[in-house]
């Protein structure tokens, strides 16, 4: 349900794990996206309005939440998970009936290149066999964990929100560069491998994050000078209060 940027990122990476064509169906209101998708995505039936299937995922936005729902109950899915931010089980149960196995997730936008996370939390009606399900839909775009509900505002501020905090450290070091004398090319072109392979170095070697932090920072050198600015400047604070202020406005929305 909803054929927009995480929909068609979630279609493309199932039909990447080997997923047929013909498996899998689009539900999407607007008629002109429907055309795109239609060229985008051969052999996957594209239309308006969902059809009867195993399991559902509902990626469109929260206002339209309730019809999208109402009209998977109509069309009799017994499992469904919601990708709506903010959205609760109770509230979806209501839409979908009591009997519908609801999981709600929150993925990252990194799902759009097949790297993103997800937190899963599965409704009183929920199986095992519903959250591997649902465990191995998203896990075509990325990795999965499972938490209890109330963890999911805390997931949103941390995860869901994250990515645009390393957006904005990205955008901060490039522009620092070009104070320091560099051209924007050159700044972002450091900048961005310097990003991706400090990831995929944290990510690959095992290491703590301090345990690399401390490998780089020699006792008297560049590293710990520029750390040095970092810590007197309440960084890991500002951290904290930003996870913290959007975990709190997932709950706002929730309410």
């Amino acid at each position: 349900m909803g054929g927009g940027n995480m929909g068609t990122a979630l279609v493309r990476g199932l039909l990447a794990a080997g997923w047929a064509p013909g498996s899998l169906a689009v539900a999407e209101a607007d008629a002109v996206r429907r055309s795109v998708l239609r060229a985008q995505l051969p052999g996957t039936e594209v239309g308006p309005e969902p059809v009867a299937a195993d399991g559902a995922v509902v990626a469109v936005k929260p206002a339209d939440g309730e019809s999208a729902c109402r009209s998977l109950a109509r069309v009799g899915v017994s499992r469904v998970v919601s990708l709506m931010a903010g959205v609760r089980l109770a509230r979806l149960e209501s839409w979908l009936g009591s009997d519908v196995a609801v999981i709600r997730a929150m993925p990252n936008t990194p799902a759009l290149v097949g790297a993103g996370i997800s937190a899963i939390s599965g409704g009183p009606a929920v199986r095992e066999e519903d959250l591997e399900w649902t465990e191995e839909v998203l896990g075509a775009v990325g990795k999965v964990v499972r938490v209890p509900e109330r963890s999911l505002d805390a997931v949103t501020g941390l995860s869901g929100s994250g990515p645009a905090y390393l957006f904005y450290v990205a955008e901060a070091m490039i522009e620092a560069g070009v104070a320091a004398g560099l051209s924007q090319t050159v700044s972002r072109a450091l900048v961005l491998q310097t990003l991706a392979g400090s990831a995929r170095l944290l990510v690959e070697s095992g290491e703590t994050p301090q345990g690399l932090s401390a490998r780089v920072a020699s006792p008297g050198g560049t590293t710990e000078a520029g750390l040095r600015v970092l810590r007197d400047r309440g960084v890991a604070g500002a951290f904290a209060q930003a996870v913290a202020k959007a975990a709190e406005r997932s709950r706002e929305l929730g309410r």
